[in-house]
């Protein structure tokens, strides 16, 4: 069996400290084995590699998160990258493609597509392994995990099983999906033993191969890579679960939660208090997250959550705060921090003058070992200045040695790059006409290559 996690999404729900380039599965805040922060994503694919199921797992995303997944799980995690978001059915179906052109997994073989996200137990994923037994024994189309509800949910979408043909107490034959009912329609149907969908599926790799044909695209990686503007813009829901004619899911009594609002998310937390800040004695039931470098007081309160970073401040009440969404829809900012594959950088200052020319601040931080992509712009200069580490500079194929209190002149169109030797941190100052990601020529990325270009050491 192979697993597809799917990771997307934008974030909205747990802003501050969620946003376009940082999705909610990324936020540091739950805690591992080791007591140490990680994010949703670490956690589900370090309880894969419990398991046993991390070698055979893969994970389709977007461009815009391949570098944040490159820094959190390390760079030999396999990422299926789509060209452009098209919804969970053209990934799915780019994800069956590569593994059947490009791995050459049997078409027999039984593929599983998950979440990237849940918040479960290391059980659940057992239950992975029953359903390849479930879609050879029963010849479904389908088989899904369903999860117990422990109370009547509007958040959730639920599994409606057919009862008549439910011949086994190891799965059910599904009738039907409701998607959010009110709770008093949850209520009726948990007595009909309705479980809610938790996003599992399973299928044979032919059974999804035949629905990229069906659309006349090919089955070749490279060239459906070519074509992927084709596909329908679609979830997996509407392309391929609705329309299938046999459909079972596996019940599943463990723990389950979606982590989606600030709400649920703060419940599963070890610590009330992230980063600088002081919550007084008698507040009941409050979480303090905080990435700014300033403190942050909260005094006499309850039922609260406090999220702060660069991209703002959130100050709401539990209850209240999924609603978050319909708020920061108006706020059309960039993200003013981001994780990449060397490390992190937040932005300090962002100026527009009148007459057209553009300044912008940046902390950046590269991990030990790591570095910048060789590359050149011609929109804007740089001045970095070395504030931390030591590290190895790269300008114009001449090399240097770099400490704290070095400021370095990059002029425009000026090839640079800079790795950390130990953990480095500079200040960037950007200055230009526009300063956007598109004016980033990268001219090699591999620190042994750049090296080889150098002509000059100078300490």
């Amino acid at each position: 069996m192979y697993i597809t996690l799917l990771s997307g999404g934008s974030g909205k729900r747990l802003w501050p400290l969620s946003n376009d380039a940082r999705s909610k599965q990324f936020l540091k805040v739950l805690e591992d084995e080791q007591g140490q922060l990680c994010s949703m994503v670490q956690r589900v694919y370090g309880q894969l590699g419990t398991v046993g199921l991390s070698d055979a797992t893969i994970i389709a995303t977007s461009k815009s998160q391949v570098e944040i997944l490159h820094n959190q799980l390390g760079t030999d995690v396999p990422l299926i990258v789509e060209p452009t978001r098209r919804d969970t059915f053209p990934a799915i179906a780019l994800a069956a493609v590569y593994l059947h052109s490009v791995k050459n997994v049997p078409l027999d073989e039984v593929i599983s597509i998950l979440p990237v996200d849940p918040y479960v137990e290391d059980s659940f994923f057992l239950k992975l392994i029953q359903l390849e037994a479930i879609i050879r024994e029963t010849k479904a189309d389908l088989a899904l995990i369903g999860v117990k509800p422990t109370h009547p949910s509007s958040n959730y979408g639920y599994i409606i099983p057919n009862i008549k043909n439910s011949v086994t107490d190891n799965y059910i034959s599904v009738e039907k999906f409701v998607e959010k009912p009110t709770e008093e329609k949850a209520k009726k149907l948990i007595d009909q033993s309705a479980l809610w969908n938790c996003g599992v599926f399973a299928f044979r790799l032919d059974y999804i191969i035949a629905k990229v044909k069906a659309l006349g695209l090919p089955i070749q990686y490279e060239e459906l890579l070519e074509r992927f503007l084709e596909f329908p813009k679609i979830s997996f829901d509407y392309a391929v679960v609705e329309k299938a004619e046999n459909i079972v899911a596996l019940p599943y009594d463990g723990e389950w939660k979606d982590l989606g609002t600030w709400d649920t998310l703060t419940e599963e937390m070890s610590t009330t208090q992230i980063g600088k800040g002081i919550i007084s004695d008698g507040n009941q039931k409050v979480h303090l997250i905080n990435e700014l470098d300033i403190p942050i007081a909260v005094l006499g309160s309850s039922n609260l959550v406090v999220a702060a970073s660069p991209d703002g401040i959130l100050v709401s009440d539990k209850e209240s705060s999924s609603k978050i969404k319909e708020f920061v829809t108006a706020f059309d900012n960039r993200p003013m921090y981001e994780e990449r594959r060397w490390g992190w950088y937040r932005i300090l200052d962002y100026t527009k003058f009148e007459e057209g020319i553009e300044t912008l601040t940046k902390r950046i931080c590269i991990k030990k070992g790591k570095n910048l992509s060789y590359q050149q712009h011609y929109q804007r200069s740089e001045v970095w200045t070395v504030i931390r580490g030591c590290g190895e500079f790269v300008l114009n194929e001449k090399l240097f040695q770099v400490k704290p209190g070095d400021v370095l002149q990059i002029p425009i169109a000026s090839k640079h790059a800079i790795r950390g030797i130990t953990d480095l941190e500079i200040i960037e100052v950007q200055h230009g006409s526009q300063l956007i990601e598109e004016d980033i020529i990268r001219l090699e990325t591999d620190w042994n290559s750049i090296i080889d270009m150098c002509k000059v050491f100078k300490i």
